[in-house]
C-alpha cells in the first residue's frame, strides 16, 4: 500500500537540523516493517504545532493530493509531530477521519484515526464535520454562482488585478511548475516558490514567492 509521509519542524533554525531525517528515517522503518510504499514525505518547514489545517502549507498539499491520487494513509513519527496541543491534534485527527484518511503513529504503531473512530462522541463529531463541510462546500458553490452572476450584470467591478490579467506568464509558470512529472514526484509549493525566486520573480506586491502563496495561486487556478 502506497502512504505519504508528514514531518513538522516548528523552528526556522531546525530546517537544517536532523529533525527532518530522523523523522523520515523512522517513518520509513515503520512503512517497511509494515509493508507499506512511502511514496512522498511532507515537510512542515517552520510550522509551530499549535497552528490548525489553514495555516499549514505542507498539510494543505499534501490533503490536495490525497483527494486527488487515492492515497489515504499518512505516517507521522509521532503524535506532536502533527500537533503539540490537544486540542489542535484532535481537530486535525477529526478533519481527516472525517475524510476517510488513515493517519498511523510510527512510534506506537497505532493507527490513530481508527482510534478515534471507536470513540462514540469523537465518531459523532466526525461525522458532524463531515456534514457542515459538505453544507460549507454548497454554500461556497452557491455564494460563487451568484457573484459571477452579478459580474456579468454589472460589468467587472474596479479593484486590483488578478495574475491572469496582470501577470499571465506566472501563472502559467506556476501552472507547468505544478504539473506532475510523467515520471519522478509533483514539486512542492516550496521548491515552486525557490524556482519562481530564482528567475527573479515577484508576486503582486513585489515580493519573493512564499510556499504560503503558491498555494493560494494555484488553489485559485482550480
Amino acid at each position: 500500500m502506497q502512504v505519504f509521509g508528514y514531518c513538522r519542524v516548528s523552528g526556522k533554525s531546525q530546517i537544517e537540523g536532523d529533525g527532518f531525517p530522523r523523522q523520515e528515517e523512522t517513518i520509513r522503518a515503520y512503512a517497511e516493517k509494515a509493508g507499506y510504499e512511502v511514496v512522498q514525505f511532507f515537510r512542515e518547514e517552520g510550522v509551530s504545532g499549535t497552528k490548525g489545517e489553514l495555516d499549514r502549507p505542507a498539510f494543505q498539499e499534501m490533503m490536495e493530493e490525497i483527494l486527488r491520487n487515492g492515497v489515504r494513509t499518512i505516517i507521522v513519527e509521532r503524535l506532536d509531530r502533527l500537533a503539540r496541543e490537544y486540542r489542535i491534534q484532535e481537530s486535525l485527527l477529526i478533519y481527516l477521519a472525517s475524510k476517510n484518511v488513515t493517519l498511523i503513529n510510527a512510534s506506537t504503531e497505532e493507527n490513530v484515526t481508527q482510534a478515534i473512530c471507536d470513540d462514540p462522541m469523537k465518531k459523532a463529531l466526525i461525522q458532524i464535520q463531515g456534514i457542515f463541510a459538505e453544507l460549507e462546500k454548497n454554500l461556497l458553490v452557491k455564494k460563487l454562482r451568484k457573484a459571477r452572476d452579478r459580474k456579468r450584470q454589472e460589468g467587472k467591478c474596479e479593484g486590483r488585478k488578478s495574475y491572469s490579467e496582470a501577470k499571465p506568464e506566472i501563472l502559467e509558470e506556476i501552472r507547468r511548475l505544478h504539473r506532475k512529472p510523467k515520471k519522478g514526484r509533483r514539486l512542492s509549493y516550496q521548491e515552486i516558490a525557490d524556482q519562481l525566486n530564482e528567475k527573479g520573480l515577484t508576486t503582486m506586491e513585489k515580493l519573493p514567492f512564499t510556499a504560503s502563496n503558491v498555494g493560494k495561486i494555484i488553489f485559485g487556478m482550480k
